[in-house]
């Protein structure tokens, strides 16, 4: 067999990188994304024989960032050629599939997506968790805010970070697990605030709820990417779970967030977050599309 040869993208290579065959059922090109801004070439790789792609990488950041965060393009024609891919790149991020709604139900869409998980999972990556993710549009409806909690912005980060810490006990999210179980609640609670801060969103737009004897309840974090508003965060205490404020905290953010301009909302929840789930749909958040986080 000819000699793998495994090596970044050079600037003005990207027709090399689509030159790999891809039908499009998994990954970016489900989303008709195309390779661009958000990949750059010092964090794409190519497995090449004799000249030909046989395996492509390609990990995401912001603008602003050093490092990519999330792995998220990844094909390849030769299991063999796209571990050896994974294994040798410099960056360890998560990797994260994208998948169409009821993905298990189309052949050809699991097969492409089960022989992903299992080139990652060669390459020592491991299974964290499947979410869904949504797209609200005023079309879906938005209901009336429920009144049951006061909402007010509060411009302490330290004040948001406590809460945080508060929410992450016991909390259904495997990210927040995780980072808790591995760092510690301070340390769950920092890297959530901070990823918070770093998205391009209004800080003012961020809420604190409160019940009608002062309690904090939860928070609510509307917010948005570099392309589309998003609901960043929803949170409820301890203390207070059980009595159904998560759809009062989705509903206020997406109130806010319609009243700064939004015509379309970005979400996410774990599937196994059953309760949250629900809520996402009795607002009328549809499900788009799934994807598959692995560590």
């Amino acid at each position: 067999m000819t000699d793998l040869v495994i090596r970044s993208l050079a600037v003005g290579e990207e027709q090399l990188f689509e030159s790999l065959p891809d039908a499009g059922l998994v990954g970016p090109a489900l989303l008709g994304r195309t390779f661009g801004a958000e990949h750059r070439p010092e964090w794409t790789r190519v497995a090449l024989r004799d000249g030909v792609v046989v395996a492509r990488a390609a990990w995401r950041g912001g603008p602003d960032d050093d490092v990519p965060s999330v792995l998220d393009w990844f094909d390849f024609t030769d299991f063999d050629a796209a571990v050896r891919l994974l294994r040798s790149a410099p960056a360890r991020t998560e990797y994260s599939l994208t998948l169409p709604p009821g993905w298990r139900d189309n052949p050809a869409v699991k097969e492409a997506a089960d022989a992903r998980i299992a080139a990652a999972t060669a390459a020592g990556l491991e299974f964290l968790v499947e979410r869904y993710r949504y797209r609200w549009t005023p079309d879906h409806g938005l209901p009336a805010r429920p009144g049951r909690l006061a909402f007010h912005a509060e411009p302490d980060d330290d004040v948001f970070l406590a809460a945080f810490r508060k929410v992450h006990e016991g909390t259904l999210d495997a990210h927040a697990r995780r980072a808790t179980d591995e760092s510690g609640l301070d340390a769950a609670a920092r890297e959530d605030l901070d990823l918070l801060l770093a998205l391009p969103g209004p800080r003012s737009w961020w809420r604190l709820a409160r019940t009608e004897d002062g309690d904090l309840a939860g928070l609510c974090i509307p917010s948005r990417t570099q392309s589309d508003p998003v609901i960043g965060y929803i949170g409820v205490l301890p203390g207070h779970r059980g009595r159904g404020y998560a759809y009062d905290l989705l509903v206020e953010a997406t109130h806010l967030l319609v009243e700064a301009g939004a015509d379309r909302i970005l979400a996410a929840t774990d599937t196994t977050n059953v309760p949250m789930a629900a809520n996402f749909a009795r607002v009328g958040y549809p499900v788009t599309e799934h994807r598959i986080d692995l560590v």
